[in-house]
């Protein structure tokens, strides 16, 4: 039967075994034999352990400081986007962690040879490939090996004797998670999951599998661009608010250790329409470079596109431009970029993409030594954004000389070397920036 009785719906029936035999589970026997007891709140020590240190900055940042002996990890994000990539490399590069690597979807060669490019001249014997789907088998290999650290790639792939049906469904992800799960918190050993993702690029698989997990991280960026952004979507460890950056290069993920300062390259003379936006990437300020063309359209209907930039928040900044401030750009094109690939969700960039769309209009270049950061309101008004003093330190920091800045927010709270702006309104930056 295909249909669900109650929901109606097709193909969301999923096979469950009852009866299940306990010497079919692949977790060992000590494992099983595991005895806990309640036990009153003020009677657990107060013990946080050390984190392992996986000898990559921006991973261990990400994670909150390192990996927490015990954790389960959750790794998600387009094919080909570089996930096998880093987690081999941090294998390669681990100071001195026993890692085995688990792949159900390459060959033994194709790892020794992806290994070849990344690990430069360090050794690979910490490093121990294991190319098995079944996890009985490979808890048997985690018993004798002893491993400091484990990572699978990918959860779809394994499958476990506990259900019989195919690897990757419903069951046998949520199964196979379990069985992972129970390995890590009563061995200690962490365990780092590569996920497939749907085309809507949602995790693949029960929405469970997120909640299962200690750290769900993604991994993404442009495929025409070489920077790579790692985020944390759910941490029980540390921060949701860090973000790990890097550059694909032929030998691997490199870090981007002053992000700022590679989106913005050489800064010349610009042309109009190119304004400075002081954005924030979790905890870490970042300039970034916002390009605007406008020109009349051609065909009637004016065009709008952005890439990345929300298409529906440049569509309510050209209304506010023109209910608000008397500018017409309702009959002309409009085209926004921001530079280096990225995408911003931030509204604080609203500012810079407004002095964009009207420096590109009006043919005015902004002056190069000037930054913008403030969120735009329906009404015209700047509203205030978080963390100005970081804004203003990363400005400083490469050269610029002032800076917009909303009126509500709090300003520098002592003495800066960067001039400050305040704007309440659109037609204020406007005055200052044009006359």
């Amino acid at each position: 039967m295909g249909q669900c009785g109650q929901c109606r719906q097709w193909n969301t029936l999923v096979e469950e075994v009852l009866d299940r035999v306990e010497e079919k589970r692949g977790t060992p026997a000590k494992l099983r034999s595991h005895q806990v007891r309640p036990i009153a709140i003020d009677e657990i020590p107060v013990h946080e352990g050390p984190r392992i240190a996986l000898g990559d900055v921006e991973f261990d940042r990400v994670l909150g400081g390192g990996l927490m002996p015990g954790s389960i990890v959750l790794i998600g994000g387009d094919p080909g986007i570089g996930k096998s990539t880093l987690l081999l490399q941090t294998a390669l590069h681990g100071t001195g962690l026993r890692t085995l690597y688990v792949s159900g979807e390459e060959s033994e060669h194709q790892i020794r040879m992806r290994a070849e490019r990344l690990r430069g001249r360090r050794s690979g014997q910490e490093c121990f490939v294991l190319t098995e789907t079944n996890t009985q088998n490979l808890f048997k290999h985690i018993d004798v090996l002893k491993p400091d650290l484990v990572v699978i790639d990918s959860i779809q792939t394994l499958h476990t004797a506990v259900l019989e049906a195919s690897p990757g469904s419903v069951g046998q992800v949520r199964e196979c998670t379990a069985e992972l799960l129970r390995l890590a918190k009563t061995t200690g050993i962490p365990v780092v999951l590569i996920g497939h993702i749907t085309k809507e690029g949602y995790l693949a698989g029960p929405k469970v599998l997120e909640h299962m997990v200690d750290a769900v991280l993604q991994f993404e960026g442009d495929r025409d661009h070489a920077y790579r952004l790692l985020r944390p979507l759910k941490n029980r460890f540390g921060s949701t608010n860090e973000l790990g950056i890097y550059e694909m290069r032929g030998d691997g993920l490199a870090r981007i250790e002053d992000p700022s300062q590679v989106l913005l390259g050489q800064r010349g003379e610009r042309p109009s329409g190119v304004v400075v936006a002081a954005t924030l990437e979790g905890q870490r300020p970042l300039l970034i470079e916002v390009q605007a063309l406008v020109s009349s359209a051609v065909y009637g209907t004016p065009q709008r596109s952005a890439t990345g930039f929300d298409l529906r928040r440049l569509n309510m900044l050209l209304a506010v431009l023109e209910k608000r401030c008397g500018f017409r750009l309702g009959s002309k094109d409009v085209f926004l970029n921001l530079a280096g690939g990225f995408r911003v969700e931030e509204p604080a960039i609203d500012l810079a993409v407004v002095c964009a769309i009207l420096s590109s209009d009006a043919d005015l270049p902004v002056p190069n030594d000037t930054a913008f950061c403030g969120e735009v309101g329906l009404t015209g008004e700047i509203r205030p954004v978080a963390r100005i003093d970081q804004r203003i330190a990363e400005a400083h920091k490469l050269g610029f000389t002032r800076m917009f800045i909303p009126r509500a927010s709090k300003g520098p709270s002592g003495k800066s070397d960067i001039q400050v702006v305040p704007v309440g309104r659109v037609d204020e930056v406007l005055g200052e920036l044009f006359g």
